[in-house]
């Protein structure tokens, strides 16, 4: 099947997703307290730590995903708006603990929640986000927004089995491959196939529109969690919001990393020697570092990788009844995300 996609802006459709649930996701946190309240808004982008208004921060990507399965299922864009906005909520309850748990103090070029108010009022705070997203999808206007709970509850509760399987890699030194993509898929690929899908199922639409979706959304999440990955290493503060070499300083067993190791060679073991290390790198070790990972292959590995997941999501759209305009947005969506959109 050939689609084209040059007539298609994807900052567009990200935009226009945006303006649909930003305003949402402020009336969102007047449900919460003034104290975080004040936490989440600055996380969110939408107020600097001193009161100051912003426009909100982050590309919404996942709300996008949701409006579009609406969409898909026929319906008006509104419909996925709930979705959209529980779906986001989640997302950044996630990467408020994130940041902590990785001890991570810039994100968005601006210091994270935890940096700036302490860890307890960044931990409260994502509970705050993960409780609202649960109250919200339940008050949807639609026949379907009790499975569409449970579906959002199922995806958290396996993205929460990914971070832990991510935090257990830490201190070990034996992760294998295929464990370290099933993280993948769990941490960021469950909430990407619940994006995909959450829209559709408040419309109510067929179980194979349902599921086709969801399929599409774990193979573009994984391909997403594949290219974060090369960018934890090889990606610039500018376009990532963190430090050069982010990934390698913090010794992640991303999947390069674990993809070096795996191939064995003078370049992996040279690479578990600088890892095993019992202090911080330095400048220059984590400049050799990122190079013994390319020598490796682990580089070129996942960047293969990323491509085959690209090819899975758009195959699953494939047999799936859409409009087609809806059908289009999904394949640029998927191309960006897996780093293919030039």
């Amino acid at each position: 099947m050939t689609i084209r996609t040059d007539s298609i802006s994807t900052e567009d459709g990200l935009a226009r997703a945006r303006d649909l649930v930003r305003p949402a996701l402020r009336d969102a946190l007047q449900r919460l307290d003034t104290a975080t309240r004040e936490v989440c808004g600055y996380h969110l982008g939408f107020w600097d730590a001193d009161g100051t208004p912003r426009a909100g921060a982050g590309k919404g990507v996942r709300p996008a995903l949701a409006i579009l399965s609406a969409r898909a299922a026929g319906s008006d864009a509104a419909v996925g708006v709930p979705a959209a906005v529980a779906c986001e909520l989640v997302h950044n309850f996630s990467l408020l603990h994130d940041d902590i748990m990785d001890r991570d103090t810039e994100r968005r070029h601006r210091r994270t929640a935890w940096a700036l108010y302490g860890e307890s009022r960044a931990i409260l705070a994502g509970d705050a986000l993960q409780s609202l997203a649960s109250e919200l999808l339940a008050e949807a206007p639609s026949p379907t927004s009790a499975w569409a709970v449970r579906c959002l509850n199922a995806a958290t509760r396996r993205l929460i089995a990914g971070q832990a399987a991510d935090l257990a890699f830490e201190t070990r030194d034996d992760v294998s491959l295929d464990e370290c993509l099933a993280m993948a898929a769990a941490k960021t690929g469950a909430l990407m196939a619940c994006s995909a899908s959450l829209g559709a199922v408040l419309a109510d639409a067929p179980s194979e529109l349902a599921m086709g979706l969801t399929d599409y959304g774990t193979h573009i999440g994984l391909a997403f969690q594949l290219v974060d990955d090369l960018l934890g290493i090889w990606g610039t503060p500018e376009r990532t919001g963190k430090p050069v070499l982010s990934d390698l300083r913090s010794r992640k067993k991303s999947v390069p990393v674990v993809a070096a190791f795996d191939a064995g060679g003078p370049a992996a073991e040279a690479l578990r020697s600088l890892y095993a290390l019992d202090r911080e790198m330095t400048a220059a070790e984590l400049i050799e570092a990122a190079e013994l990972v390319t020598d490796a292959g682990g580089r070129a590995w996942t960047e293969k990788a990323a491509d085959r997941e690209l090819a899975a999501a758009l195959e699953c759209l494939e047999p799936l009844d859409m409009p087609p305009d809806v059908r289009e947005q999904f394949v640029v969506l998927a191309r960006q995300l897996s780093g293919r959109d030039e």
